[in-house]
This record gives C-alpha cells, structure tokens and sequence, in this order.
C-alpha cells in the first residue's frame, strides 16, 4: 500500500477515536505503585477527569495527601471481615476531623470462593453481622451505603439476597434501632459488552429503582481493537444511563503489572498513557502501545505521515 493512503487512513482512524466525552461519573481504583511512585499523580493532574477515588480499605492514600478532597473525593471501603467495629471508628474519625465522606463501599467479592483472586470471601451470615456493626451505623449520619460489591458470577445476586435476609434478622433481634437498608449496589464484571449490559440488567431486575456503581469492569486478556471497542462502548454506555451514579475502569496500572492483559491499562510499561487511559481521564487519543516502553507504532508513524504531508506540500511550491 502507498504510504500515502497509510497515512490518510491512520490519521482518519486517530481523528475518530480522539474525541471523548468528560464524565463526572468517573472514577480511579487505586492501586499505588511503589516501583515507580510517579504513576500515582498521574490521575490528579490538572486535566483530569475522575473526581473520586477508592483503594480497597479505609483510609486515604497519603499519594494524594496534597490534592484537594473537593475535587479527588475519597470513598472508604470495607474490603473483608473485621472483629471489631475498627472501619466505623476509622471513618468516624475521618468525619470528625473534617473530611467530607458521602459514601462508603461495601466488602470486596465476598462470594469469591477463596482470597486467591483478590475476593474477600465471607458467608453471607458473617458479613451481615459486621455490616450491621460497622456500616449500617452510618447511614444515620447521611452517609449513602453501597451493597457488598459480589463478582461477576452467578452466585453474586443470591449471595446479597441471603445477606440482606441475615441482616434483616439482626436487625429485628437487636434492642438498638439500626437501619439494614442500602442506598446503591455495586456491580464488577469481566468480559464482553453484551454480558456486561445484561449483568447490569439482572442487577436492575432484582434491586429496582436503585442506582448501579459499576466499581469494577474490563474485557480482559483481549487483543488491542477489541479491548478499546469494549471501553469506548461501555463508557459512552455508562453515561447515557440515568441509572449508573458512578463507575472505575480496573486498570490503572503498567502493562507489565497487569492481571487483566496486556492490553487492557490505562499505562505502558514507560508510564505514558495508553488510548484508553487518555480517554479516561478525558483526553485524545495518544497512539501509546500498551506493551510499548517508549511509545507505539502508530505514533512514530504518525511522525513519518507528519514529514510525508510537510515534505509534499514543499515540493507542490
């Protein structure tokens, strides 16, 4: 093919896929890198995007100790089960010394049926008891309670109904007046759109009338075009729905860091955002190959495509 029509359909096929949409409804799963600290200011530059953030437990990341709570909210979360009521006291603390918490997660894939994949795996009798003791407490202060987040599995939508009925059955058995009800559930699934669009379908069947937060979502271990098609389409999904409040991409992280393929994060391995971290937080298309460590392929042809055009239009005069 003449690089000529190469470079007329690479740069059709970038100014396509560089015009994104700005989403409140955006936000970071963040996993800090220790390796290389500077990834984590990435997602808090001054053009950003996401507007909250969780980490999997109850406190703040001191990563983004400096950056205004207004604009980066913080949103605790209580990843598994605990003996004590230590989240309670630690988001009452969080409250107390001035922090503006409006939500607060509940336990991550509790119906895991081990740890090994990052699942907190708890009985649904277990996790209602310390629910009972350290969120549902909250919601007195006006603080909105997301449904433990369960995995993509079918078993996920019978192991809320068997927690909600053991939580119900606390509740009536205590002296004290507590409150078992939930303000939004949490929804994270791995795979194609069209499965996506009928977990959170099923979801929507089983709690009507109750806003989704997709906490967790990607279609992983996929090839470049297809994984970018699934995020361009989800996104623009995400928005269009009323029903979704808030949602975060799993994938903040470098390609050689990545459990979920290759293809699928938001950085290459020299920290420069792919496509779909760019799109993420807001921007263009940057042409950066996931699996690249300094750029991909269709950025230095770009630059080639950028000469050819230059070179042409000086031999025309």
């Amino acid at each position: 093919m003449h690089f000529g029509r190469i470079c007329r359909l690479l740069i059709a096929t970038v100014t396509f896929t560089s015009a994104q949409t700005q989403s409140s409804k955006r936000g970071l799963i963040f996993i800090p890198n220790s390796k290389y600290p500077e990834d984590n200011q990435i997602w808090v530059q001054s053009d950003s995007d996401l507007t909250w953030y969780y980490n999997y437990g109850a406190s703040p990341s001191p990563a983004f100790s400096s950056v205004s709570q207004d604009d980066f909210e913080f949103v605790p979360m209580l990843w598994g089960t605990v003996d004590d009521t230590s989240f309670l006291d630690t988001v009452q603390s969080l409250v107390d010394s001035g922090r503006n918490i409006t939500h607060v997660l509940g336990f991550n894939e509790p119906d895991a049926a081990t740890t090994d994949g990052g699942g907190s795996s708890i009985d649904p009798a277990t996790a209602a008891d310390v629910w009972v003791k350290n969120i549902a407490p909250l919601s007195e202060q006006g603080i909105k309670l997301g449904l433990p987040a369960c995995t993509g599995g079918w078993g996920g939508i019978p192991w809320l109904q068997q927690f909600l009925g053991n939580c119900s059955a606390l509740i009536s058995n205590d002296t004290q007046t507590r409150n078992c009800s939930y303000d939004f559930v949490n929804i994270h699934w791995y795979g194609n759109f069209e499965g996506l669009a009928s977990h959170l379908g099923s979801y929507s069947a089983a709690f009507p009338n109750v806003t989704q937060w997709i906490t967790e979502y990607n279609y992983d271990n996929q090839d470049l075009a297809t994984t970018q098609n699934f995020y361009n389409t989800s996104a623009e999904y995400f928005d269009r729905l009323d029903s979704v409040g808030r949602y975060s991409y799993f994938g903040s992280f470098r390609s050689d860091d990545s459990n979920v393929g290759a293809n699928a994060v938001m950085l290459n391995n020299d920290g420069e955002l792919t496509d779909i971290g760019s799109w993420y937080l807001g921007g263009s298309a940057t042409g950066v190959d996931p699996q690249s460590a300094a750029g991909g392929f269709r950025v230095h042809v770009l630059l080639l495509c950028v000469f050819f055009v230059t070179t042409s239009i000086g031999l025309l005069y």
